[in-house]
């Protein structure tokens, strides 16, 4: 099921909309578009939530001075693990 919704948009930005439908632009149709940057915005916004719902936890329960170290340390020894290859 889809729902059908009337924009109306300024001379400029329908230009620029246009552009990139144009025929070697990146969207077959002005719906192509709208439709990708409305799902890019909706993305953006949960991951902005998810961020704030993460960042909100550790301030209620902020990380102990144990586990920062630990978390350190781990990432210290798998760097060192790595199979690094000169790469001069």
């Amino acid at each position: 099921m889809s729902e059908q919704i009337a924009v109306r948009l300024p001379d400029e930005l329908a230009a620029s909309l246009d552009a990139l439908v144009a025929p070697r632009g990146r969207f077959v149709t002005r719906a192509d578009a709208v439709r990708s940057a409305i799902e890019e915005l909706v993305d953006r916004e949960e991951r902005r939530r998810t961020g704030e719902a993460i960042a909100e936890g550790y301030r209620r329960i902020p990380q102990t001075a144990e586990e920062v170290a630990g978390v350190w340390e781990e990432s210290i020894r798998s760097i060192e693990e790595e199979p690094w290859e000169k790469w001069w």
